[in-house]
């Protein structure tokens, strides 16, 4: 029986050492996935010393996501054939201005150079005539570089490029996206500069018309997503056929 006892013991002394070791890697990732939050923290500028999600304060009506989140998955829907048009863009700071005389809601395109799915979102999805068409009309459309260099003011804050890695972020990007950068990300502000949404990734145009139109229409104030997609019409039903 002791050599019994004994045989074991090796066996056990293994399994404690792998447990030991497993616990240490999962606190190690554990706060590798919270660095990056902790950086865009510790890095704000600001003239009130609030953070930059505070400069983006969501409405009442809006503290949660109003997308699902497989939107966040891309499009799935076939790309089809369309005619072409331009998204007339500006500048945050441009939209800023524009929206004290004639509010009204934001879209914001936050991008980077390098970002290959970004230039194809430019190619099929806004270059697209009809989706170029209501954001003209139903949204200010702004184009910001996640990696922007240049201070922006808003909301009694100044943000500002911050290096870190092999490239950096601006603060106005980490804020719009809340701290989750990646790119394409999509944004939607009400017209009073709140927070309504961000969505990241690549959508397709004919995926992408539902979800500008259930945010430019207000749908989203009193429909679910689902309740939504009942109603819509898709204009690209004639070129899927």
């Amino acid at each position: 029986m002791k050599r019994t006892a004994f045989m074991k013991r090796p066996a056990i002394v293994t399994l404690y050492c792998f447990f030991i070791g497993l616990m240490t890697n999962l606190s190690l990732y554990a706060q590798d996935s919270a660095g990056i939050d902790e950086a865009v923290a510790k890095n704000v500028s600001s003239k009130s010393d609030s953070t930059p999600l505070r400069a983006m304060p969501s409405t009442g009506a809006t503290t949660s996501p109003v997308l699902p989140a497989d939107l966040q998955k891309g499009s799935q829907q076939q790309e089809v054939p369309t005619a072409s048009a331009k998204v007339n863009w500006l500048s945050f700071e441009e939209a800023v201005e524009k929206a004290k005389t004639a509010p009204k809601k934001v879209f914001i395109d936050v991008y980077t150079d390098w970002c290959g799915w970004c230039k194809v979102m430019d190619k099929k999805t806004f270059s697209e005539a009809r989706i170029a068409k209501y954001l003209n009309e139903n949204f200010y459309p702004v184009k910001l570089d996640g990696e922007y260099e240049e201070d922006i003011e808003f909301k009694g804050n100044t943000f500002k490029f911050v290096a870190s890695g092999r490239r950096g972020y601006h603060q106005l990007a980490a804020a719009l996206l809340k701290n989750k950068l990646s790119y394409p990300t999509v944004v939607f502000l009400d017209e009073d500069f709140n927070l309504i949404q961000p969505l990241p990734g690549y959508q397709k145009a004919p995926d992408f018309d539902r979800i500008i139109k259930y945010i430019g229409g207000d749908h989203f104030k009193d429909q679910s997503w689902k309740e939504f997609a009942k109603s819509y019409k898709s204009p690209f039903e004639d070129a899927d056929e």
